[in-house]
C-alpha cells in the first residue's frame, strides 16, 4: 500500500510539501558571493569556488529565494537583493550589453552570451519585481529589451541560442533546451507585467515543439541546425554533455508537458484547442516515462535515450524526478486521471529514498543507474531551483506561474 505522505492531494503529502520547502530554503542560504551573486554549493550547502560564479545559478537563486519570500521565509529578500546585485555588477557586460555565462571567484568573465542564460535574468528579475524588490523591474526592462534585440527571432517565432561576447557572431547552433527556459521567462513576464505579447510568444514556441515531437513519435529533437533543420546525432559522441546531451531527454519531455499545459490554460483559446494542447501535454509525459522508467533494471528515470526510445545515458538526475512531481500534479489536477495521481505517488517515494539527503539536507543532483550519487555532470548541490519548485507547484494554480501563483494563494489564506 501506498504511504500517504506521496499520494497527491493528501494531508500528509502537504506536510512532507511544506517540510521540504523549508528545509531546502535554509540548506541554500550561504549561497551568496562575496561581489554579488550566487555561488555554486558543495554536498553540505557551501558555496564551491572552483565553479565561479554562473549567472544561470544567481538567478535561480534570486528566483527561488522570491518563491521564500512570498513564503514568509525571514530574510528571504536580502537573499534575492544579494543576487540581483550580482546580476546588476560583475554578470553584467557594462561594455556589450547583455550577461556574461559566468565570472571567475576572481572575477574574470567567460566568452559568449547564451539564451539559456538571459532567459534565467527575465525570470529571476520577473520574480523579484512581483515582489518590489529595489531596482528589480529596470533589471527586467534591460533584460527583455536584450532578449528582444538579440534572442528572439519574431519570423520563425523562436530563440537563437548563442553569440560571442560582443554580440557580432551568432553560433550556427540552434537549441530547444533554451527555448523551453524562454517559455518558462515570457509566461512569467506575461503574469507579473500583464503583456501578453511575451505569452503569446510562448506559445509559438510551443506549437513548435508540439509539431516537431508529433511527428518524431513524441520525442521532442533537441538540437538543430541555423535554418532550424534537426541535427539527431549532434553530441553523439558525447552523450552525457551538461546542456546538449545526444537524443531525447525524457526529463524535458516532462517539463514540456507542464509549459504545455500551463499556456494552454492561460492562453484564452477556445476549449477545443486547449484539449488539443493538453493532449499533447500527456502525450509527452507518457512517452517520456516509457521509454525511461525502470528501463535498465532498475528504478529511476535514464538521463537520455536514443531516437527509438533505447536509453543511451542511464544516470538519473533530481531535476526529472522534480518535473515528473510538477507535470503528474498538473495533469492529475486539470485531467482527474488517475494514472498522473499514480505518477505522483511513485515520483515522491522514489525522491524520498533516493534523492533527498536526510542526514546533510537537500537533494543529491546525480545518482547513476544502481542509484549511488555520483557528480560526473552535477557535482554537489548547485542550487534549489527545481527541488523547491517541486514542493510548491503541486499546491498551486497550473495556468499561472509559480510566484505569481504562489503569491496569490497566501492572498487567499
Amino acid at each position: 500500500m501506498t504511504n500517504a505522505s506521496y499520494e497527491y492531494g493528501t494531508a500528509t503529502n502537504k506536510a512532507l510539501l511544506e517540510r521540504e520547502t523549508a528545509e531546502l530554503l535554509e540548506f541554500g542560504r550561504n549561497f551568496p558571493a562575496p561581489n554579488g551573486g550566487a555561488c555554486w554549493l558543495d554536498s553540505l550547502g557551501n558555496p564551491d569556488p572552483s565553479h565561479g560564479i554562473q549567472t544561470w545559478i544567481t538567478c535561480r537563486m534570486a528566483h527561488v529565494y522570491t518563491l521564500g519570500a512570498l513564503n514568509g521565509m525571514d530574510g528571504a529578500e536580502e537573499l534575492v537583493d544579494q543576487a540581483l546585485d550580482g546580476l546588476r555588477g560583475q554578470l553584467h557586460d557594462d561594455a556589450n550589453g547583455g550577461w556574461y555565462p559566468e565570472v571567475s571567484i576572481e572575477g574574470v568573465p567567460a566568452e559568449g552570451k547564451i539564451c539559456y542564460t538571459h532567459a534565467f535574468v527575465i525570470l529571476a528579475a520577473a520574480s523579484a519585481t512581483l515582489i518590489g524588490r529595489p531596482g528589480a523591474r529596470e533589471l527586467l526592462d534591460e533584460a527583455l529589451a536584450t532578449f528582444d534585440q538579440r534572442f528572439w527571432d519574431e519570423e520563425t517565432g523562436l530563440a537563437v541560442d548563442t553569440w560571442d561576447t560582443a554580440f557580432t557572431t551568432l553560433d550556427p547552433y540552434r537549441g530547444v533546451n533554451a527555448n523551453m527556459h524562454t517559455v518558462e521567462a515570457f509566461l512569467a513576464v506575461a503574469d507579473v507585467t500583464g503583456d501578453e505579447t511575451y505569452r503569446t510568444r510562448a506559445g509559438r514556441i510551443a506549437d513548435h515543439v508540439i509539431d516537431w515531437a508529433s511527428h518524431n513519435d513524441w520525442r521532442i529533437p533537441e538540437h538543430f541546425h541555423a535554418d532550424w533543420s534537426l541535427d539527431l546525432e549532434c553530441n553523439q559522441d558525447k552523450p552525457d554533455d551538461q546542456f546538449k546531451p545526444y537524443g531525447a531527454t525524457p526529463g524535458h519531455g516532462i517539463e514540456w508537458a507542464r509549459l504545455i499545459t500551463q499556456y494552454a490554460l492561460s492562453s484564452g483559446k477556445p476549449q477545443d484547442e486547449v484539449d488539443r494542447y493538453l493532449d499533447a501535454a500527456e502525450r509527452l509525459f507518457l512517452r517520456a516515462l516509457e521509454d525511461g522508467w525502470n528501463r535498465d533494471g532498475t528504478i529511476g528515470l535514464a538521463y537520455t535515450t536514443d531516437w527509438a526510445g533505447e536509453p543511451v545515458v542511464t544516470d538519473r538526475m533530481h531535476w526529472t524526478l522534480a518535473e515528473g512531481v510538477n507535470t503528474a500534479a498538473v495533469l492529475a489536477r486539470v485531467t482527474g486521471k488517475q494514472v498522473f495521481k499514480d505518477w505522483y505517488a511513485t515520483f515522491w517515494q522514489y525522491i524520498d529514498e533516493y534523492l533527498i539527503d536526510h542526514e546533510h539536507g537537500s537533494w543529491f543532483h546525480q545518482l547513476d543507474k544502481d542509484n549511488h550519487v555520483i557528480g560526473t555532470v552535477w557535482p554537489g548541490k548547485s542550487d534549489l531551483y527545481h527541488a523547491t519548485q517541486c514542493t510548491l507547484i503541486p499546491l498551486l494554480d497550473p495556468a499561472v506561474s509559480i510566484a505569481p501563483a504562489l503569491k496569490a494563494a497566501r492572498a487567499a489564506r
